[in-house]
């Protein structure tokens, strides 16, 4: 079973992410998480955030 993160970091990576300044493999790298994790941060934040259908 994977590691869970606490939601405060979660939601630093979605920030960063959410910039734009370096693409999403390089910012799932630098905090040590997998691309598809990182993917599933953002869908779900955007969900969360009323941007997207979605529970």
């Amino acid at each position: 079973m994977p590691k869970a993160f606490p939601p405060e970091f979660r939601r630093d990576v979605v920030a960063v992410a959410r910039k734009g300044e370096a693409p999403i493999a390089q910012i799932a790298k630098d905090f040590g998480i997998s691309e598809s994790c990182l993917h599933r941060w953002l869908k779900l934040a955007d969900i969360e955030d009323g941007g997207r259908p979605g529970t």
